[in-house]
């Protein structure tokens, strides 16, 4: 039994040695092509997308793609509370209070190795981090309660909008997009 633990271990340290292989050389080819570093962030989102969609692609029919989520859907309070809402969603610059909650969040070590680049561990550099006049970032809050956050860096939020992350796996909340 303990050979064949042994002859798993070697089998999958040399497959995740060959992925590593792998990922370096695509990693090349696309800096070979004129990819810049920055562009190869938005290449493995693009791979992460493909991994998640799996070939599927929405049908026409379903309702939430073609109406009941729609732009008149949304109920724009920014001129008055900061925010935007979509029925039970809401989306408001994150707050102290909230970065400290992605403290917490970050604890996890898959929550903390799921964003590349990684956010600061220590509390006060991540409020530090979310703070900086580069950086824009949003609460996503469900029935008024923070459930993840969305993101950007630079100066135009929209173009270099990085992730969208909701941490809360146990209470059923969770994505990725």
């Amino acid at each position: 039994m303990d050979e064949q633990s042994d002859k798993e271990i070697a089998s999958k340290k040399q497959r995740d040695q060959m992925l590593k292989l792998v990922a370096k050389g695509f990693y090349n080819e696309l800096i070979n092509y004129g990819v810049g570093q920055p562009e190869v962030i938005r290449v493995a989102s693009h791979l992460l997308d493909n991994l998640l969609a799996k070939g599927k692609r929405p049908d026409k029919d379903v309702g939430y793609y073609n109406g009941i989520f729609t732009l008149a859907s949304v109920k724009d309070e920014w001129a008055e509370r900061k925010q935007l809402a979509l029925q039970h969603v809401t989306l408001r610059p994150l707050q102290k209070q909230v970065v400290n909650k992605v403290g917490d969040w970050l604890k996890d070590r898959a929550v903390r190795e799921s964003f590349v680049p990684a956010f600061p561990e220590n509390k006060s550099k991540l409020q530090e981090y979310f703070t900086s006049p580069t950086r824009e970032y949003f609460s996503i809050d469900y029935n008024n309660e923070a459930v993840g956050i969305i993101g950007g860096e630079n100066s135009d939020l929209w173009l270099s909008l990085l992730c969208v992350y909701n941490p809360e796996l146990e209470q059923g909340l969770h994505s990725l997009a």
